[in-house]
């Protein structure tokens, strides 16, 4: 049972909710997410706070109700608040810089490597060792972040790479020699 999908979500102050049918637009005071739900999964606004309910008690339709909720949780907290994730580079040389729109990182390649900066995102760089990537979509800033982290993901040998920040990189032991 999903106990996700009971809780409500309460809308902040700024947030308006509109449905169209299945689809559903959010806006807020840092953007607009709109999203198509399931037919399964009905959504009840009274005031400021949402519901969901599930149409019958079968396995997909119960992991289908919290995820439906969490989904619709995350876009309130985007155009709210807003999704930022950080990332650190360590490595000797290893550094960031924006050129205007566009991510430029020497992570020991014989050639930099360049990402353009998606329409709805933000790229900064307030050192030359850290990333900070914003936006409204929890999942868009997550995947981008993730795509600049595999340019060099961090090795466990020296732990030289592109790191979330915070993040734990199990080291291990190199070669004994005789």
């Amino acid at each position: 049972m999903s106990r996700i999908g009971y809780k409500e979500v309460v809308l902040p102050a700024g947030v308006e909710v509109k449905r169209n049918g299945y689809e559903v637009t959010v806006k807020g005071p840092k953007g607009e997410l709109t999203r198509e739900f399931s037919d399964k999964i009905s959504m009840n606004i009274e005031g400021n706070i949402v519901k969901f309910d599930r149409s019958a008690d079968d396995s997909k339709t119960k992991a289908l109700h919290g995820t439906t909720r969490a989904n619709f949780h995350n876009m309130v907290v985007g155009v709210s608040d807003g999704f930022k994730k950080e990332l650190e580079l360590r490595g000797v040389g290893y550094r960031a810089q924006m050129k205007g729109k566009t991510l430029v990182l020497n992570v020991g390649y014989s050639n930099p490597v360049e990402f353009e900066t998606p329409a709805d995102l933000k790229l900064e760089t307030p050192s030359a060792t850290s990333i900070i990537v914003s936006g409204v979509s929890k999942q868009e800033v997550g995947d981008f972040a993730a795509q600049i982290r595999l340019t060099r993901a961090p090795e466990p040998y020296k732990g030289k790479g592109i790191r979330y920040v915070g993040e734990y990189v199990r080291r291990k032991e190199g070669k004994t020699g005789k």
